[in-house]
This record gives structure tokens, C-alpha cells and sequence, in this order.
């Protein structure tokens, strides 16, 4: 399989590339500008190993499509990254194709930290109906990022999908092809007494099954094991404040555990 690595500017000019054989290895000796993409693609769908930035750890991930491109942060969308990331004048960018044991083990399938509002190719995805303030710090796209530090909040590490107060806030997890799953973890953001919790949470699969969580008051993983079920995605709504006086609960992390 043909894997390609770019970095593209903003009127579409290529600054650097590289294409190897199931693997390919990209050294960018410049600094990013805005408008600046790095882009990966593949000569078939696939799942992949990738780090498009060597401070961030690489994920295996399924590209559904033959190209994936990430707008390199800058100002406000910097927030949920590490200061490391996509900084200073050398910069080192990875993918090879994921060996087979890679993809057939056990897993949490709800991890991407290269996902992005723009993406429509690179799975898992996630999306909300309603993010605090529309602040890149409280992006559905937290909530699968890996990040599990939850006793403060704001800027990386302490990122969060946030829901405005709003009762009515639902967080899609999309697999972009059929997954078997068997457990949900959740970790409540837990920056006490900043933040409220919720006492319940329900999850729906898009096998359609509904499942309802008590929750507690803690920062610690809450793990909830269900039935085995082929699904394409899953909804987590239904998010029930606990009596607390403050107005803040949050979403550090989902995890959402099986094959593929």
C-alpha cells in the first residue's frame, strides 16, 4: 500500500512530501504557517498508525477515505494541544499501514487525537450538538483525544467537552465502518468545586439499543460493561445534573471498548 505524507500551504502549494511503501516518514525543516495543512493519504482505505506531530503519540486510526488533512492550529485553536506540538523548525510526521494483530485486539476504539470539525474521513469522529462558547478547549473532539487529567480545566492537558448549561447536549462517537463493542468508560471532569457531575448518563448504539448509567462523584474512570453489539456509533445523552450548586458538569474523556 502507497502512504503519502504532505505539508500544504494555504494556496495549495506543497512545502514538503514523501510517499514510501505501507511506510512513510516526513522531516519538515521549516516553521508552520497559518494556512498551513499536513496531510496524509493512502492508495486504499485502511486502518493506519499515525503521528502528524512528533509530540503526540501515534494512534492507530481508519482513514474510510484516500486523504486526511489537519489544519495546523494556531491562537485560539491551540488550546487543546501541547505547547510542543506543530512548534519550533523541525518536525518529524509517521504513518504505516497497521499490522493485523494491531487492529484485531481489544481496544479502545473512541481514541483520535488528530480528529478535527473538519474531518469527514479519519475515524473514530466525534460531534456535538453544543460546545461551550463554540471555545476549541471545550470541542466535542476532547472527549476522544486520549487526555485524561480532569482536576483542573481549560488548555491542554485539562481539555473537556464542555455543554454550556445546556440539559439537552448529546456527543456522537461515529467508527466510520462496523465495530463490535462491549464496554463504555466515561471520565467525568472533576475540577470539584468548579464542576458539577452528573448522576446518569444513557449511551445509544446505533444498533439501537439504549443504555443508562448511575454516575458518581469522582474523577476515577467509570466503566460500564454491556452486551456485545455491531454498531457504527455511538450517542451519549440524556446527562442528568446532580443536586450540585454548580452549573458545570463536563466530559473529560469517552472510551468506548471492542474489536474490530
Amino acid at each position: 500500500m502507497e502512504l503519502t505524507l504532505k505539508v500544504i500551504d494555504e494556496t495549495g502549494f506543497v512545502r514538503a512530501e514523501t510517499t514510501g511503501k505501507d511506510e512513510a516518514f516526513l522531516i519538515f525543516s521549516d516553521v508552520y504557517k497559518p494556512g498551513d495543512e499536513v496531510v496524509v493519504e493512502a492508495s486504499e482505505p485502511c486502518h493506519i498508525m499515525l503521528a502528524l506531530d512528533d509530540a503526540m503519540s501515534p494512534t492507530l486510526v481508519y482513514l474510510s477515505d484516500r486523504t486526511y488533512a489537519l489544519a495546523v492550529p494556531f491562537e485560539t485553536r491551540r488550546a487543546p494541544y501541547s505547547p510542543r506540538s506543530f512548534s519550533g523548525e523541525r518536525h518529524r510526521l509517521h504513518v504505516r499501514k497497521a499490522r493485523p494483530e494491531e487492529i484485531s485486539q481489544r481496544r479502545n476504539l473512541a481514541l483520535n487525537p488528530w480528529d478535527d470539525h473538519a474531518n469527514k474521513t479519519l475515524y473514530p469522529h466525534a460531534h456535538a450538538n453544543v460546545e461551550t462558547r463554540g471555545e476549541s478547549q471545550f470541542f466535542a473532539r476532547n472527549a476522544i483525544d486520549g487526555e485524561k487529567a480532569n482536576d483542573d480545566h481549560g488548555h491542554w492537558p485539562y481539555t473537556s467537552w464542555g455543554i454550556n448549561k445546556d440539559p439537552e447536549a448529546a456527543l456522537t462517537v461515529e467508527f466510520g465502518r462496523p465495530v463490535k463493542i462491549d464496554e463504555i468508560v466515561l471520565y467525568l471532569r472533576a475540577d470539584f468545586p468548579h464542576d458539577a457531575w452528573w448522576e446518569k448518563a444513557s449511551v445509544t448504539l446505533s444498533s439501537g439499543e439504549t443504555h443508562t448509567f448511575a454516575l458518581t462523584k469522582t474523577g476515577a474512570a467509570q466503566a460500564f460493561p454491556i452486551p456485545e453489539k455491531t454498531v457504527e456509533w455511538v450517542r451519549l445523552h440524556s446527562l442528568v445534573k446532580a443536586d450540585d450548586p454548580s452549573p458545570y458538569p463536563a466530559l473529560t474523556q469517552i472510551e468506548v471498548f471492542g474489536r474490530d
